[in-house]
């Protein structure tokens, strides 16, 4: 490879530029190339509309990848939650980095946890499967609260329970670690309790499909930060997400995780959730089986789950299913 320096597009949010300065450093140290990073603005970092009217999973996506396809950048950086399960030709899924802690966390006041949050307690989350699974939570431990929908970045979110205007936010771990800010962090969530989105957690290094030797040598290098087991994982969880027909919009729910024994990884386990936004109902499956060591046994995965979840009755929860 040249030492010409590769161009890596970002987002430009405070946490976009934090993970893409991370795999940028990545592939200094893999390729001994230099790596600039592009700032690019994307649809769903202008918009000040809720996330599930401006058309969910792409509007963080599309500017990156027309600026790949254009030849501006020579790789982006996504969060894997970001990406619609619908995958372009003439883009690769070059690499999927070893997976951030995928669970959600509560910021609140006063250093509270989940369960200490008083009757009525406002919680902010712009996600209708944060809320679906929050509402569930709280009637388990015969608490009400009320699920607030909020949007904008770190800052803006944390603001609104620093200006106690909210009790509470809900957000993801990764992120916030990020950004060096977990010492926030009230409450960590566990997945039992709340499943994160599906890819929650892990990020997704996409390039052109090799259609110069460039493209080629570039896939190459890049396989080398990919983690198999991680993609693995994230391979299911999106299946589970497209075969239910669902947008990141939608309330679902998925997280694989490794069942191991000892130092030897013995299987795969995924789980899925659906649900009303209010929580009062909720459709929770999980499914285990040998560690996929394809595609498209992750894949299988992910379908033979949703099936069953659609069997129970998941399609009446997701409201409007949008084609």
């Amino acid at each position: 490879m040249s030492d010409q320096a590769l161009r890596l597009g970002t987002r430009r949010s405070k946490l976009a530029m934090a993970q893409s300065g991370q795999v940028a450093e990545a592939v200094r140290r893999l390729t001994g190339r230099p790596v600039e990073l592009v700032e690019i603005t994307t649809y769903g970092d202008v918009s000040r509309e809720q996330l599930a009217q401006i058309g969910g999973t792409g509007v963080f996506v599309t500017a990156l990848r027309e600026a790949l396809l254009r030849g501006e950048v020579d790789f982006a950086v996504h969060s894997l939650k970001d990406l619609p399960t619908t995958h372009p030709d003439d883009l690769a899924l070059a690499a999927v980095p070893v997976r951030e802690d995928a669970r959600d966390v509560l910021v609140a006041r006063d250093g509270l946890t989940f369960e200490q949050l008083p009757e009525g307690a406002r919680v902010g989350t712009g996600s209708p499967r944060r809320m679906s699974q929050l509402n569930a939570y709280a009637r388990s431990h015969g608490l009400t609260i009320e699920t607030v929908p909020i949007r904008g970045n770190v800052d803006t979110r944390i603001g609104y329970v620093r200006k106690g205007e909210l009790d509470a936010v809900v957000l993801a771990a990764a992120g916030l670690n990020r950004i060096g800010r977990s010492d926030e962090v009230t409450d960590f969530l566990s997945v039992d309790t709340v499943l994160p989105a599906p890819g929650q957690g892990a990020l997704a290094i996409e390039c052109r499909a090799g259609h110069t030797a460039r493209d080629a040598e570039l896939i190459a290098a890049l396989a080398g930060l990919d983690d198999p087991h991680t993609r693995a994982a994230v391979t299911a969880e999106r299946s589970l997400l497209a075969a239910l027909e669902a947008g990141c919009s939608a309330p679902v729910g998925a997280f694989a995780d490794l069942l191991a024994d000892g130092q030897i990884v013995k299987e795969l386990r995924l789980r899925g959730v659906v649900g009303t936004i209010d929580g009062s109902t909720l459709v929770q499956l999980s499914t285990t089986g040998p560690v996929p060591e394809t595609y498209d046994q992750a894949m299988a995965l992910g379908r033979e789950l949703a099936a069953e979840m659609l069997a129970k009755g998941a399609a009446g929860l997701m409201g409007e299913r949008a084609h």
